[in-house]
């Protein structure tokens, strides 16, 4: 028997290991296109399983919403994949390693909190340092 060409939301969800609720949702933020209808039920042909993989990359990398959409659609159509990933890929890597230094900062702070033997919090000579160092 032939596989059909065009799924219902439940048969792509399915087949992408996603919630119909995130296809839903990524309809209304334009992240995939409006859905042929029949019957008023949803019909989806095989580029969307494309355009919900594209997305699942993205969002394991970081990007939100806003740059996922600007990755399907905020380019010209002639625009090679390569380039737009690119030119959002680097502007994303400097906000990681932002904060990757301020993870860093904050295991530093953990590390000496762990280590405090002070009495009270008002004693902590832990907090007096940072105090004065504004």
């Amino acid at each position: 028997m032939k596989e059909p060409t065009v799924w219902t939301i439940g048969e792509v969800a399915k087949r992408a290991g996603v919630r119909t609720s995130a296809i839903r949702y990524y309809e209304q933020q334009k992240l995939l296109p409006a859905p042929a209808r029949v019957s008023g039920q949803r019909r989806y042909d095989a580029s969307v399983l494309r355009a919900l993989d594209v997305i699942a990359l993205a969002q394991e990398a970081g990007f939100t919403i806003a740059e996922v959409r600007q990755l399907l659609h905020g380019f010209s159509k002639r625009t090679p994949a390569g380039a737009r990933w690119r030119g959002l890929a680097e502007r994303k890597l400097e906000e990681v390693e932002e904060r990757i230094a301020k993870l860093r900062d904050m295991k530093t702070i953990l590390a000496r909190l762990i280590e405090c033997e002070c009495p009270t919090l008002d004693d902590c000579s832990i907090g007096r340092k940072r105090a004065s160092a504004r």
